[in-house]
Protein backbone atom coordinates (compact mmCIF):
# COMPACT_ATOMS: atom_id res chain seq x y z
CA UNK A 1 0.00 0.00 0.00
CA UNK A 2 3.24 2.07 0.96
CA UNK A 3 4.18 1.72 -2.36
CA UNK A 4 1.13 2.29 -4.57
CA UNK A 5 0.35 5.63 -2.59
CA UNK A 6 4.35 6.82 -2.81
CA UNK A 7 4.03 6.32 -7.25
CA UNK A 8 0.29 7.82 -6.59
CA UNK A 9 2.30 10.79 -5.20
CA UNK A 10 4.53 10.64 -7.96
CA UNK A 11 2.25 10.26 -10.42
CA UNK A 12 0.57 13.76 -9.41
CA UNK A 13 3.29 15.96 -8.01
CA UNK A 14 6.32 14.34 -10.74
CA UNK A 15 9.54 14.65 -8.51
CA UNK A 16 12.26 17.19 -11.01
CA UNK A 17 14.37 14.77 -12.39
CA UNK A 18 11.96 12.77 -13.44
CA UNK A 19 11.83 11.48 -17.07
CA UNK A 20 8.78 12.78 -17.78
CA UNK A 21 8.51 16.17 -15.78
CA UNK A 22 5.28 17.55 -15.65
CA UNK A 23 3.40 14.83 -18.38
CA UNK A 24 1.82 12.66 -16.22
CA UNK A 25 -0.51 14.65 -13.90
CA UNK A 26 -1.13 16.89 -17.72
CA UNK A 27 -2.12 13.50 -18.98
CA UNK A 28 -4.51 12.55 -16.14
CA UNK A 29 -7.00 16.31 -16.96
CA UNK A 30 -6.53 15.04 -20.14
CA UNK A 31 -8.02 11.11 -19.45
CA UNK A 32 -10.55 12.92 -16.83
CA UNK A 33 -11.49 15.22 -20.41
CA UNK A 34 -11.75 11.79 -22.69
CA UNK A 35 -13.91 10.15 -19.75
CA UNK A 36 -16.51 13.47 -20.12
CA UNK A 37 -16.21 13.41 -23.66
CA UNK A 38 -17.15 9.84 -23.62
CA UNK A 39 -19.98 10.01 -21.65
CA UNK A 40 -21.74 12.68 -24.24
CA UNK A 41 -21.47 10.87 -26.77
CA UNK A 42 -22.37 7.94 -25.73
CA UNK A 43 -25.54 9.12 -23.30
CA UNK A 44 -25.84 11.85 -25.94
CA UNK A 45 -24.78 11.20 -29.38
CA UNK A 46 -27.08 8.14 -29.93
CA UNK A 47 -24.94 5.43 -28.34
CA UNK A 48 -21.65 6.03 -30.63
CA UNK A 49 -18.45 6.50 -29.20
CA UNK A 50 -15.67 9.17 -30.09
CA UNK A 51 -12.94 8.30 -28.31
CA UNK A 52 -13.07 4.23 -27.77
CA UNK A 53 -12.91 3.10 -31.00
CA UNK A 54 -12.66 -0.50 -29.57
CA UNK A 55 -16.29 0.13 -28.78
CA UNK A 56 -17.37 1.96 -31.72
CA UNK A 57 -16.05 -0.85 -33.66
CA UNK A 58 -17.84 -3.20 -31.73
CA UNK A 59 -21.05 -1.04 -32.06
CA UNK A 60 -20.51 -0.71 -36.02
CA UNK A 61 -20.71 -4.44 -35.97
CA UNK A 62 -23.71 -4.71 -33.79
CA UNK A 63 -25.96 -1.88 -35.82
CA UNK A 64 -24.85 -3.91 -38.93
CA UNK A 65 -26.14 -6.78 -37.40
CA UNK A 66 -29.70 -5.01 -37.06
CA UNK A 67 -29.14 -4.29 -33.29
CA UNK A 68 -31.59 -1.71 -32.62
CA UNK A 69 -30.36 2.04 -30.67
CA UNK A 70 -27.36 1.95 -32.39
CA UNK A 71 -26.78 3.68 -35.82
CA UNK A 72 -24.09 2.29 -38.61
CA UNK A 73 -23.76 6.34 -40.25
CA UNK A 74 -22.92 7.57 -37.04
CA UNK A 75 -20.63 5.05 -35.83
CA UNK A 76 -18.59 5.40 -39.29
CA UNK A 77 -18.44 9.21 -38.85
CA UNK A 78 -16.84 8.68 -35.26
CA UNK A 79 -14.47 6.46 -36.89
CA UNK A 80 -13.65 8.65 -39.88
CA UNK A 81 -13.39 11.79 -37.63
CA UNK A 82 -11.10 9.51 -35.48
CA UNK A 83 -9.03 8.81 -37.72
CA UNK A 84 -8.39 12.22 -39.39
CA UNK A 85 -7.93 13.75 -36.11
CA UNK A 86 -5.33 10.80 -35.65
CA UNK A 87 -3.49 11.57 -39.13
CA UNK A 88 -3.44 15.20 -38.10
CA UNK A 89 -2.04 14.26 -34.39
CA UNK A 90 0.42 12.06 -36.15
CA UNK A 91 1.56 14.78 -38.38
CA UNK A 92 1.64 17.84 -35.59
CA UNK A 93 4.05 14.88 -33.52
CA UNK A 94 6.26 14.66 -36.29
CA UNK A 95 6.61 18.38 -36.26
CA UNK A 96 7.13 18.81 -32.79
CA UNK A 97 9.04 15.65 -31.80
CA UNK A 98 11.95 17.47 -30.71
CA UNK A 99 9.69 18.79 -27.52
CA UNK A 100 6.89 17.17 -26.04
CA UNK A 101 5.80 19.82 -24.24
CA UNK A 102 5.16 21.56 -27.46
CA UNK A 103 3.62 19.40 -28.50
CA UNK A 104 1.02 18.86 -26.03
CA UNK A 105 0.33 22.53 -25.30
CA UNK A 106 -0.13 23.07 -29.05
CA UNK A 107 -2.23 19.23 -29.22
CA UNK A 108 -4.10 20.52 -26.67
CA UNK A 109 -4.95 24.03 -27.32
CA UNK A 110 -6.30 22.40 -30.64
CA UNK A 111 -8.42 20.27 -28.76
CA UNK A 112 -9.58 22.67 -26.90
CA UNK A 113 -10.80 24.96 -30.17
CA UNK A 114 -12.89 21.59 -31.85
CA UNK A 115 -14.44 20.98 -28.22
CA UNK A 116 -15.42 24.71 -27.61
CA UNK A 117 -16.65 24.56 -31.20
CA UNK A 118 -18.74 21.54 -30.24
CA UNK A 119 -20.09 23.55 -27.24
CA UNK A 120 -20.88 26.35 -29.54
CA UNK A 121 -22.97 23.89 -31.84
CA UNK A 122 -24.31 22.01 -28.98
CA UNK A 123 -25.48 25.43 -27.19
CA UNK A 124 -26.96 26.98 -30.52
CA UNK A 125 -28.54 23.75 -31.00
CA UNK A 126 -31.17 23.98 -27.87
CA UNK A 127 -29.21 20.38 -26.96
CA UNK A 128 -30.43 19.13 -23.63
CA UNK A 129 -29.68 15.49 -23.16
CA UNK A 130 -28.95 14.59 -26.26
CA UNK A 131 -28.48 15.85 -29.76
CA UNK A 132 -29.60 14.32 -32.96
CA UNK A 133 -29.89 15.35 -36.57
CA UNK A 134 -27.35 17.60 -38.60
CA UNK A 135 -25.82 18.84 -34.74
CA UNK A 136 -25.68 15.52 -33.31
CA UNK A 137 -23.19 14.67 -36.27
CA UNK A 138 -21.19 18.06 -35.99
CA UNK A 139 -20.55 17.28 -32.55
CA UNK A 140 -19.44 13.53 -33.70
CA UNK A 141 -17.32 14.90 -36.09
CA UNK A 142 -15.80 17.82 -33.68
CA UNK A 143 -15.16 15.37 -30.84
CA UNK A 144 -14.11 12.51 -32.97
CA UNK A 145 -11.40 14.55 -34.65
CA UNK A 146 -9.94 15.84 -30.86
CA UNK A 147 -9.77 12.45 -29.86
CA UNK A 148 -7.74 11.12 -33.03
CA UNK A 149 -5.63 14.01 -32.02
CA UNK A 150 -5.35 13.27 -28.42
CA UNK A 151 -4.79 9.80 -29.14
CA UNK A 152 -2.10 10.00 -31.34
CA UNK A 153 -0.09 12.59 -29.47
CA UNK A 154 -0.64 10.70 -25.84
CA UNK A 155 1.40 8.02 -28.64
CA UNK A 156 4.28 10.50 -29.45
CA UNK A 157 4.41 11.28 -26.22
CA UNK A 158 5.27 7.70 -24.80
CA UNK A 159 4.17 8.55 -20.83
CA UNK A 160 4.14 4.56 -20.00
CA UNK A 161 0.34 3.80 -18.64
CA UNK A 162 -1.12 7.08 -19.27
CA UNK A 163 -2.62 6.67 -22.75
CA UNK A 164 -5.64 9.24 -21.87
CA UNK A 165 -8.15 7.29 -24.18
CA UNK A 166 -7.87 3.53 -23.27
CA UNK A 167 -7.62 1.65 -20.14
CA UNK A 168 -7.57 -1.97 -21.83
CA UNK A 169 -3.33 -2.40 -21.41
CA UNK A 170 -3.13 -0.56 -18.83
CA UNK A 171 -5.73 -2.39 -16.39
CA UNK A 172 -4.14 -5.54 -17.52
CA UNK A 173 -0.88 -4.48 -16.45
CA UNK A 174 -2.14 -3.95 -12.96
CA UNK A 175 -2.92 -7.19 -12.80
CA UNK A 176 -0.94 -9.34 -15.37
CA UNK A 177 2.30 -6.87 -13.64
CA UNK A 178 1.57 -7.30 -10.19
CA UNK A 179 3.02 -9.52 -6.78
CA UNK A 180 0.35 -12.40 -6.97
CA UNK A 181 1.22 -12.43 -10.35
CA UNK A 182 4.74 -13.04 -9.95
CA UNK A 183 5.80 -9.74 -11.62
CA UNK A 184 7.45 -6.43 -10.09
CA UNK A 185 3.94 -4.44 -9.68
CA UNK A 186 5.34 -1.42 -11.60
CA UNK A 187 3.97 1.87 -11.62
CA UNK A 188 0.55 0.61 -9.62
CA UNK A 189 -0.58 4.00 -8.63
CA UNK A 190 -0.12 6.02 -11.54
CA UNK A 191 -2.18 2.66 -13.36
CA UNK A 192 -5.02 2.91 -10.68
CA UNK A 193 -5.00 6.88 -11.14
CA UNK A 194 -5.72 6.35 -14.78
CA UNK A 195 -8.53 4.39 -14.32
CA UNK A 196 -10.31 6.82 -11.09
CA UNK A 197 -9.34 9.32 -13.57
CA UNK A 198 -11.69 8.34 -16.78
CA UNK A 199 -14.26 6.75 -14.17
CA UNK A 200 -14.26 10.60 -12.49
CA UNK A 201 -14.98 12.26 -16.31
CA UNK A 202 -17.29 9.70 -16.75
CA UNK A 203 -19.37 10.29 -13.64
CA UNK A 204 -18.78 13.88 -13.64
CA UNK A 205 -20.38 13.81 -17.57
CA UNK A 206 -22.75 11.15 -16.61
CA UNK A 207 -24.87 12.95 -13.87
CA UNK A 208 -24.70 16.23 -16.41
CA UNK A 209 -25.85 14.68 -19.39
CA UNK A 210 -28.20 12.37 -17.85
CA UNK A 211 -29.66 16.04 -15.69
CA UNK A 212 -30.29 17.84 -19.15
CA UNK A 213 -26.89 19.80 -19.18
CA UNK A 214 -24.88 18.32 -22.32
CA UNK A 215 -23.60 21.58 -22.74
CA UNK A 216 -21.79 21.82 -19.67
CA UNK A 217 -20.51 18.58 -19.93
CA UNK A 218 -18.56 19.84 -23.09
CA UNK A 219 -18.02 22.97 -21.31
CA UNK A 220 -15.94 20.93 -18.78
CA UNK A 221 -14.25 19.39 -21.04
CA UNK A 222 -12.96 22.12 -22.75
CA UNK A 223 -11.82 23.77 -19.92
CA UNK A 224 -9.87 20.85 -18.82
CA UNK A 225 -8.47 20.94 -22.03
CA UNK A 226 -7.49 24.34 -21.93
CA UNK A 227 -6.26 24.26 -18.82
CA UNK A 228 -4.02 21.62 -20.01
CA UNK A 229 -2.49 23.74 -22.88
CA UNK A 230 -2.30 26.55 -20.93
CA UNK A 231 -0.13 24.83 -18.04
CA UNK A 232 1.98 22.56 -20.75
CA UNK A 233 3.24 25.96 -22.55
CA UNK A 234 4.28 27.36 -19.32
CA UNK A 235 6.45 24.57 -18.38
CA UNK A 236 8.29 23.98 -21.11
CA UNK A 237 11.40 26.00 -21.29
CA UNK A 238 13.44 24.93 -24.59
CA UNK A 239 15.89 23.05 -22.62
CA UNK A 240 14.06 21.18 -20.30
CA UNK A 241 15.94 17.64 -19.75
CA UNK A 242 12.45 15.66 -19.63
CA UNK A 243 11.44 17.54 -23.38
CA UNK A 244 13.37 15.37 -25.99
CA UNK A 245 11.70 12.17 -26.99
CA UNK A 246 11.50 8.97 -25.35
CA UNK A 247 14.51 6.91 -26.85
Amino acid sequence: MRALLADALRTVRPPRADRHGPLPPLMLLLTVATGLVDAVSYLGLGHVFVANMTGNVVFLGFALAGASGLSVPASLVSLAAFLTGALTGGRLGTRLAAHRGRLLARAAAVQAVLTAAATATAAVSGAGATASGGAGYALIVLLGLGMGLQNAVARRLGVPDLTTTVLTLTLTGLAADSAPAGGGAPRPGRRILSALAMMLGGVAGGVLVLHGLLVAALGLASALLLATAVTAHRVSDPDAPWAPPVA
